[in-house]
């Protein structure tokens, strides 16, 4: 049986994050942050969080912290997971001007390209979501694209640099599509934004997962190395 964690006001309060998981697996390692963020009240729809990329209070906060980031404010096309807790992100993104690409839901139909001159102000919001994504967006091609911001959507990242998505190795296998067609830039920044509840001590790490280099939380932005 795991050994109970601390609470997440507890957790907030003397800025801890979850520890006593070197242990565990990544399976384990995502149930208990899904468990505590259903116990605590910081997940968000849709619920339940578990087996889902987990939306959380805050997560317009993060999105905004993220705005700040000299390297977001530099780049021209951001990517960005489907997900909900991202959808601040991708508003943003497509707010400032930025060419958004997105994922399709399981990669079924690939990618999404979205461009804001072409989307007008009104409806940036419901092109900030899936649904409306597919309605003001097209189909790209990888090869199309140059990403310099990559955004991935976390159940739990460590301050290593390790990140867990829900088991399904979706973000892993965008990226190594974008990659492979030329489309990320060299210098491709790696970013997620999460709870500071769903930063743990150590997450197991295998050969094609990819790390995080900035994870942005609503009240703080860590830098990795």
């Amino acid at each position: 049986m795991l050994e109970p964690i601390r609470s997440a006001r507890y957790l907030l309060e003397n800025q801890f994050y979850i520890r006593e998981v070197a242990a565990l697996d990544k399976e384990e390692i995502r149930m208990r942050v899904w468990r505590l963020m259903e116990e605590e009240g910081i997940a968000r729809f849709p619920r339940p969080v578990f087996h889902r990329i987990p939306n959380f209070v805050g997560a317009e906060k993060a999105a905004r912290r993220l705005g700040g980031l000299p390297e977001y404010g530099a780049t021209e096309t951001v990517f960005c997971n489907p997900d909900s807790p991202q959808r601040p992100v991708r508003e943003m993104a497509l707010r400032d001007g930025k060419i958004l690409v997105m994922a399709t839901p399981r990669l079924k139909k690939g990618f999404l390209i979205l461009e804001p001159n072409v989307i007008s102000r009104s409806s940036i919001l419901h092109a900030s979501t899936i649904r409306g994504a597919f309605k003001h967006g097209r189909l790209a091609e990888p090869s199309e694209v140059k990403v310099d911001l990559f955004v991935a959507g976390s159940v739990a990242v460590s301050l290593n640099g390790g990140r867990l998505g829900k088991g399904t190795g979706y973000s892993d296998q965008e990226y190594a599509i974008l990659r492979g067609a030329g489309g990320l830039a060299s210098n491709v920044l790696v970013v997620t934004t999460v709870h500071d509840v769903q930063i743990v001590e150590e997450i197991p790490r295998d050969e094609w997962d990819v790390g995080v280099d900035v994870i942005v939380t609503p009240t703080r932005i860590i830098r990795i190395g």
